[in-house]
């Protein structure tokens, strides 16, 4: 577990020193929206982290890392729960 710890701390981190350096333009499915001049229906539902950002917090800059993190922590724990859940507890030598 402790190894865990200190590979999602290292994430942050990773994180917190590449997010500014994000590209502004736009995805690869955006992209080819809007070459093709498709509009943007409203979504059924905006989701939590609409954009990749929060939207009570108003500087964009924390904004997406705070966004960056919480969503890497959901995918890292998810997946340390899945292979805790689905690795076999006793092994053979």
């Amino acid at each position: 577990m402790k190894k865990s710890i200190v590979a999602f701390i290292l994430i942050v981190a990773f994180l917190a020193i590449f997010i500014p350096l994000a590209s502004i333009n736009p995805d690869g499915l955006e992209k080819v929206a809007q070459t093709f001049g498709a509009k943007e229906q409203k979504p059924i539902w905006e989701g939590l982290m609409t954009d990749y950002s929060l939207s009570f917090i108003s500087n964009s800059y924390v904004s997406t890392l705070l966004s960056g993190i919480v969503g890497t922590a959901i995918v890292f724990f998810s997946a340390l729960i899945f292979s805790k859940t689905f690795t076999s507890r006793k092994r053979k030598t």
